[in-house]
């Protein structure tokens, strides 16, 4: 039936019942705005470089004000090592930063603010500045919920929502028999990964989380159909052959240079979601000289070091990721050192790089 003979039969039968339609298609059409693409203009880009105003950069806690003052009263954090990331322009420079919950001092009414000119300390410049805030600062943390802390200064107050991922797990048949869960990783760059360890080959991998729909496209590489480059973040995976799952085996250098949301997920392990000492007891297998000397974490105890786990390769081309399947083909590699195929052995970074598979026996 034609819109034009339903509007008929409306008119027939009542105003109101028009009234009741217009209110559906209006409701269709503001759903179909929120779904659409949000644009983003040179015009907005100019006012924002050029717009002036007295905040002072050097200020820690005029910059915090400023940060919290520009929020909502509720936002979301994301990423799950718990950083709620900002950008903004003064005096046409651009500065980033965050407010980071972690698990060891929120509890204790403390959070972490770190800004500084974006990209300075990857050029090896001054890195910015970094306080861990509390009540002596005026700054108030207050729990309010399982994954949700108030935080308050001069007048302004926020609820920082974290990341709720206790449910998330991988499906039946993606891991493996020698793998153990360690827990779900949500990255800065909106890309979900399951964080996983090999006990028998004592080594990580990062599987890509495809539960949910992937917020990139990821098309074949030059090098082979089997590695898959996500065509926003750079990020490069790899089918594997036993198994229906990715395996995250690169990250692009310039991202990682940059310190930018594109530098892998190495940032984001999955804090709020680890259980006991499943982590720690997985580091220590691999670097038993660290027993004592980090908490269930993989930190140090005074927080400034933490263990990497970063397996894969920081590539330049897509040339650099033909080593991972020229191993995971090769005849030479036994089969049950398949899987080691898929880490970067890190005494052969640079120019030459090669997996752990290739170049040293499994780890004991």
């Amino acid at each position: 039936m034609r819109l034009s003979s339903v509007l008929s039969t409306l008119r027939r039968a009542g105003g109101a019942l028009l009234l009741g339609l217009a209110c559906v298609f209006a409701a269709a059409a503001a759903e179909n705005a929120a779904d659409a693409p949000r644009l983003e203009t040179n015009q907005s880009y100019i006012e924002r470089v050029t717009r002036r105003s007295d905040l002072d950069p050097g200020d820690a806690m005029a910059v915090f004000a400023f940060v919290l003052d520009s929020l909502p009263d509720r936002v979301k954090v994301y990423p799950t090592e718990n950083y709620y990331y900002f950008r903004f322009y003064q005096g046409g420079v651009p500065y980033s930063g965050n407010i980071r919950l972690e698990n060891g001092t929120r509890d204790e009414g403390k959070v972490h603010f770190a800004y500084g000119v974006e990209g300075a300390g990857a050029a090896g410049e001054d890195e910015g500045i970094h306080k861990l805030l509390g009540a002596a600062d005026g700054v108030t943390v207050e729990k309010v919920g399982p994954l949700a802390y108030r935080i308050a200064f001069r007048g302004k107050s926020v609820v920082f929502e974290l990341n709720d991922l206790s449910g998330v797990a991988p499906p039946p048949g993606l891991l493996g028999p020698d793998e153990r869960y360690i827990g779900p990783v949500f990255d800065e760059s909106a890309m979900r990964f399951f964080l996983v360890y090999n006990s028998r080959l004592k080594l990580f991998h990062y599987l890509l989380d495809e539960t949910v729909p992937v917020p990139d496209e990821l098309k074949p590489s030059r090098v082979g159909d089997r590695i898959l480059i996500g065509q926003r973040t750079g990020f490069a995976f790899y089918r594997d052959h036993r198994r229906e799952r990715k395996i995250l085996i690169g990250v692009l250098e310039a991202n990682a240079r940059a310190n930018n949301y594109f530098d892998g997920p190495f940032d984001q392990l999955p804090d709020n979601f680890i259980e006991g000492e499943s982590l720690r007891s997985a580091i220590l297998e691999i670097e038993p000289d660290l027993k004592g000397k980090i908490d269930r974490f993989g930190s140090t105890f005074d927080g400034e070091v933490r263990y990497l786990i970063a397996p894969y390769l920081y590539y330049e081309s897509e040339r650099d990721l033909a080593v991972f399947h020229r191993c995971a083909t090769s005849r030479r590699i036994p089969a049950e050192r398949y899987y080691a195929c898929f880490v970067i052995d890190e005494d052969a970074r640079g120019d030459r790089p090669h997996t752990l598979a290739e170049r040293r026996p499994a780890r004991k």
